[in-house]
């Protein structure tokens, strides 16, 4: 027997041996359900106790047992499945003699199946009364305490299997997270888009400013990343004529971690010819807009104090006037990058050796808009130094067709009318080069193929990025990116 048992532990495995004593598999095999606790509340929640006994109702459900009241005679159940939980009542006149002995055996957290018909107690409450009673798998270990369940946070997130046992609200949140995403395919496929899957390992860094994750393919003997995005190859799909395209998927980025960032997660990347940035915002209004009535069924988001509303429109402005809005300062004037550089230092902005006035222009929006943000609001013409791969104005080239939508102090998109021009793209990328050789380790790596695809032709195009674990946070008012990722990357346990 392992050493460092609990006295738990030791009865439970005791029981194991009873349970073969008996001729009972402690660790189970198939057992046909034919009904799970939300149905059987949907179909007789409002029946009486007259009705149900008229019905004479048989149901088969196996889950968890998460509750025991009375071991004698009879005794109250609480079962858990994947959808709730329900009442079982069980009696040993009303079971075998083996089934008794097997019920007797049971303990919290322990899995198994009972058949029955059901009724109301005197309580009203819907149970099942158990006519057959098959054990299932045993529980070694004791579940968390009710009242006081996982209390380390970490934990949770480490034994995600508990959290979702004893937790009611991280069961939620995991069952509403898929419910999300498919809202996004339905809204993206009822408006003619095609969904597709591209490469996670790309030997080209492109479609963003992050830091990589790097490996090797030792077939190939080649170096690649894990995506940092989706965006050149499902461009390089609009050049094939695909016209409408995205991808529901996960990245990678190797950068830090709070409650807003996890260095694995997912988007949806969606990309329109024929479009522009103004069109992306309207996408984007009307997608959010579908989701959160698909998924909530209200476009009223309660987030502690705030309602945020994805009823349309949108607030849209661009970023040097939110700037002048908040601080007063109008970066909109020609202003050298010594006098963009003082005003940075004035101000406690650190100013890093490849930054340009685009990239002081950023730092101000970072420090003086992002965080009073609070209704979605469209921010847009980035600096072109921020924005390889987006369109510039004809009218004022230092800024690009590109803006990004902020909630809450918080980014939740991405879009830009594309650059189409290879010309220009090449000359981009170029800049790129020189920033990463001037230490920015998240400046793009030059993409030769891609430059080639465009100068096939790119059509006019939009496009646009959603962070959706960030979505699942706000709609499920959800305070860390780690409680709506099932399993979320943490740092090593320290050893005691």
């Amino acid at each position: 027997m392992p050493i460092n048992l609990t006295d738990q532990e030791i009865v439970r495995r005791n029981k194991v041996k009873e349970l073969e004593e008996l001729g009972v598999c402690p660790f189970g095999h198939r057992y046909d359900v034919t009904t799970h606790s939300d149905e059987i509340f949907r179909a007789f929640g409002d029946k009486s106790k007259e009705e149900l006994a008229d019905l004479n109702i048989n149901i088969r459900i196996a889950g968890r047992i998460v509750l025991k009241r009375g071991q004698g005679k009879a005794g109250f159940m609480h079962l858990q499945d994947r959808n709730g939980r329900i009442q079982i009542y069980v009696r040993t006149d009303s079971i075998t003699e083996l089934e008794a002995k097997v019920w007797k055996l049971s303990d919290l957290g322990d899995i198994i199946g009972v058949e029955g018909f059901l009724f109301r107690t005197n309580t009203g409450e819907l149970t099942v009364h158990v006519t057959q009673y098959t054990h299932l798998s045993k529980a070694l270990k004791p579940l968390p305490e009710k009242y006081h369940g996982l209390q380390d946070i970490e934990e949770t997130r480490r034994k995600r299997y508990l959290d979702l046992i004893t937790n009611e609200e991280a069961r939620r949140v995991a069952y509403l997270r898929p419910k999300i995403i498919r809202a996004f395919q339905h809204f993206f496929d009822s408006h003619g888009f095609i969904e597709v899957e591209t490469p996670v390992l790309q030997p080209i860094l492109g479609g963003a400013n992050a830091r990589p994750f790097i490996t090797h393919h030792n077939t190939l003997d080649m170096p690649f990343y894990l995506r940092i995005a989706t965006e050149i190859p499902l461009k390089k799909l609009i050049v094939g004529g695909m016209e409408a395209v995205y991808e529901i998927g996960r990245l990678f980025r190797n950068e830090g971690m709070d409650s807003t960032h996890n260095p694995e997660f997912t988007t949806v990347e969606a990309y329109l010819a024929y479009a522009d940035m103004e069109v992306m915002m309207d996408l984007i209004e009307d997608c959010l807009k579908s989701v959160a009535l698909e998924t909530l069924g209200t476009t009223d988001i309660e987030v502690d104090e705030h309602i945020i509303s994805f009823e349309k429109p949108f607030k849209r402005i661009t970023m040097v006037d939110a700037i002048k809005e908040k601080s007063g300062l109008d970066f909109s004037k020609e202003m050298t990058l010594e006098e963009a550089t003082k005003l940075a230092k004035k101000h406690g902005i650190e100013v890093e050796k490849h930054y340009t006035v685009g990239h002081i222009i950023a730092e101000f929006f970072d420090l003086f808009v992002e965080p009073t943000i609070v209704q979605p609001t469209f921010v847009y013409e980035y600096p072109i130094e921020i924005s390889p791969l987006a369109k510039k104005y004809e009218d004022n080239p230092n800024f690009t067709e590109r803006f990004e939508l902020f909630i809450l102090g918080s980014e939740y998109a991405n879009a830009y009318s594309e650059l189409n021009d290879p010309i220009d793209q090449k000359e981009r990328f170029e800049a790129q080069l020189i920033e990463r050789e001037k230490g920015n380790v998240e400046a793009n790596e030059m993409d030769y193929d891609f430059i080639e695809a465009l100068e096939y032709g790119l059509p006019p195009t939009g496009g646009l990025g959603i962070g959706i674990d960030r979505l699942v946070m706000l709609l499920t008012n959800t305070k860390s990116v780690r409680d709506v990722i099932l399993f979320p990357h943490l740092r090593n346990k320290p050893k005691k």
